[in-house]
């Protein structure tokens, strides 16, 4: 499938296909109503995948794929959803481009399928008619005919066929009903008829025709489902709704820690096991290869792969929601806080698309009529939390505090983590806001509108795909950006190599080195205490002391050091020392590698408990914050460690993005610098306020 997208009213470019499509190929494009079941029938039909979902907004992309009828090969595009093709947002302008020939790089479609909902069909006779007019080789695709049955409506849709003088085919392409009738028809499509009639525009005559229409096809609208309404009038009330919502969004991020613990503790032994036994089989005769391997890769990589659990169980959930139908509540509810903002429920959308990560965010703005809304809500969609920082989010909560700690009946991880994306989001709505101000002060918001899908039962081949493409994503993600960087990473705190001449003379200006080291020769003598004060005698405890001392002095004395200390300027104030400033700095790629670094400094001082090493972690030198030997991960330090995550810009992908859809560098620069001096500045508040209460 090809991720191609059109954008712009005065050209239409298209990018290349990463799904080969004979050329030659009959083109049919898919065209309809957000929701109508058209991108269900276009994977029915070419087998490929594309997100779908209940609000406008999400498949934003022209799509396409292949699809062979009796051994001709036909090319399926799937269009953006549109209401109309009068446009007002850019997506409904690809609708118009590519149908009319606007398009400069991309031609007119040999043939169109109109979708249209059977249970919002007087609705949707409007864009019937508008893509009739078109004149081009039409066939209709009605759907949720099942539904419209159930609340006891009925409709003849060979009789609408008929009446409009196309044919005309019941499908239900999510249980994959009606895609072999609709199949025929396109192993015919060459003989598929124009419309006899183009339909009326003026809106008196369209209605009179729409009528005409309709009581041909014998139509009874549907009743109001009562169950739904019944729901709906909780989950839509401005009071209640919004507890709900915050309810929900409480249990989703409580689940995140509870049910991913004994996952995480699971996948993070097996790690600490893979990286011993690298460490075992390569120390001695590859000293060098099993720390690149053992600390560098597994320990790097590890780190993030431990946060896989909370991955699945996030998109899990909303993939529940967004099944169900609530997340189409959700935006409608907030239609109300958006527009304190200055923005619309369209925009609410883009910015929960951006819980999962900013990149859908921002290109879900396309469905934003206005482009200082479209402006507005990219630069505040990187603040809200997405995947990306919950790698972080949960390794400094559990630092903070312990898994049994608690806020009233709630646990208190998971209510810091939901103060986190609280945070986050009220601080995107302010950027919106502020925005808003400097570029649109007298802008007029334009109606929302949004269909509220019945409530339903996820699929759970729905559920499983959705979840299965964001671990993919992440895994990817892993395996290509984390690992080069971790690998950058493990050489730039090894190199340069420090002979063993060097270490002694180092270590003979430690006490606590000279010590360990004395102690490895005469362990029976052993000063060196354990944590509870007793001496340590063991001579494999004493020479993996030793060893530690070795990784630490190297890295200390590293080219990542040597970094990590000359930014420190600016990061001192906030407590992080160098090994925090090179973390920061390697998350600058992805936010993720700022845990594998973290990973790979622990697991190389401690190969056997890397996370519990970071506890116990101290300052080596005295700083403007905290004293030599005062514990690094304090409750200060970390409180500010989380804002910073909360304010600050660490993905260059997501900074792609905007250039794509601004057109310009410009407004990347400035979200970069507004979101590192917030950063910088809250962090530096926190810090102050966390210290002076503890």
């Amino acid at each position: 499938m090809s991720a191609e997208h059109c954008g712009g009213s005065a050209s239409c470019h298209c990018g290349a296909s990463s799904t080969a499509v004979a050329v030659g190929d009959r083109r049919v494009a898919l065209a309809g109503a957000p929701n109508s079941g058209k991108t269900s029938i276009y994977n029915a039909l070419t087998g490929l995948r594309a997100k779908t979902g209940n609000y406008p907004g999400v498949t934003v992309a022209r799509s396409q794929g292949r699809c062979v009828v009796d051994g001709t090969s036909l090319t399926i595009e799937d269009l953006p959803g549109a209401y109309s093709l009068e446009p007002i947002s850019p997506d409904e302008q690809v609708v118009r481009d590519v149908l009319t020939g606007d398009c400069r790089e991309v031609s007119t479609p040999d043939a169109l399928i109109v979708v249209v909902d059977a249970t919002t069909l007087r609705r949707g006779m409007t864009f019937v008619a508008e893509a009739l007019s078109l004149g081009l080789p039409t066939c209709l695709a009605v759907t949720m005919t099942d539904e419209l049955a159930r609340r006891e409506g009925r409709l003849d849709v060979a009789a609408l066929g008929e009446a409009l003088g196309v044919p005309a085919v019941r499908v239900l392409g999510h249980r994959g009903m009606g895609i072999p009738e609709l199949r025929q028809h396109l192993a015919e499509v060459a003989t598929w008829p124009r419309t006899p009639l183009t339909p009326p525009s003026e809106p008196a005559e369209l209605a009179s025709w729409t009528d005409s229409i309709l009581a041909a096809a014998d139509y009874a609208s549907p009743a109001s489902d009562s169950a739904t309404s019944a729901v709906d009038r909780v989950l839509l009330h401005p009071v209640a709704g919004s507890i709900v919502f915050f309810a929900v969004m409480y249990f989703f991020f409580q689940s995140i820690f509870t049910w991913a613990g004994p996952f995480q503790d699971a996948i993070e032994n097996g790690i600490g096991s893979l990286g011993e036994l690298v460490h075992g089989w390569l120390d001695e005769s590859h000293p060098l290869l099993g720390g690149l391997l053992g600390d560098g890769l597994i320990g790097g990589v590890g780190a993030v792969l431990v946060f896989l659990p909370q991955i699945v169980i996030m998109f899990l959930i909303i993939a529940i929601l967004e099944g169900v139908g609530y997340m189409s509540r959700a935006a409608f509810l907030m239609d109300r806080v958006m527009g304190k903002a200055g923005l619309e429920g369209r925009a609410f959308v883009a910015l929960l698309s951006s819980f999962a990560c900013a990149i859908p965010g921002i290109m879900a703005t396309r469905t934003l009529p206005s482009a200082k809304d479209r402006l507005a809500t990219m630069l505040a969609a990187p603040l809200m939390t997405c995947s990306a920082r919950l790698p972080v989010y949960v390794i400094m909560i559990s630092l903070l505090v312990d898994s049994d700690a608690r806020i009233g009946p709630f646990g208190a991880r998971g209510t810091i983590m939901f103060g986190l994306y609280l945070l986050g989001a009220f601080s995107a709505m302010l950027v919106a806001w502020v925005a808003k101000r400097l570029t649109d002060r007298d802008g007029v918001l334009l109606p929302f509108y949004m269909e509220m899908p019945p409530y339903r039962l996820p699929r759970p081949r729905t559920v499983a795909v959705m979840v299965w493409d964001a671990c993919k994503g992440f895994l990817k993600k892993a395996g290509t950006i984390i690992t080069l960087t971790t690998l950058v990473l493990w050489v730039l705190l090894n190199v340069p190599m420090r002979s063993d001449a060097d270490f002694e003379a180092a270590c003979a200006r430690s006490a606590e080195c000279s010590a360990i080291t004395a102690a490895v020769d005469n362990p029976a003598a052993s000063t060196v205490l354990d944590d509870e004060g007793e001496p340590i005698t063991d001579a494999d405890e004493l020479d993996a002391l030793l060893e530690a001392q070795k990784t630490s002095y190297t890295m200390d004395n590293s080219w990542a050091a040597t970094i990590g200390k000359a930014v420190e300027p600016v990061f001192e104030p906030l407590g992080f020392d160098w090994r925090i400033n090179v973390s920061i700095l390697s998350s600058l790629a992805a936010r993720e590698t700022f845990v594998a670094t973290l990973g790979q400094i622990s697991a190389a001082e401690d190969p056997e408990a890397p996370s519990a090493h970071l506890a116990t972690m101290t300052y080596q030198q005295d700083t403007l914050t905290n004293k030599a030997g005062d514990q690094l991960f304090n409750p200060a330090t970390i409180a500010a460690i989380l804002v910073f995550f909360v304010y600050a810009l660490q993905c260059m992908a997501t900074a792609a993005a905007m250039r794509r859809e601004t057109g310009t560098w410009k407004w990347p620069i400035i979200a970069y610098t507004y979101m590192f001096v917030t950063a910088w500045v809250m962090a530096a508040l926190t810090r102050v306020i966390v210290a002076m209460l503890i």
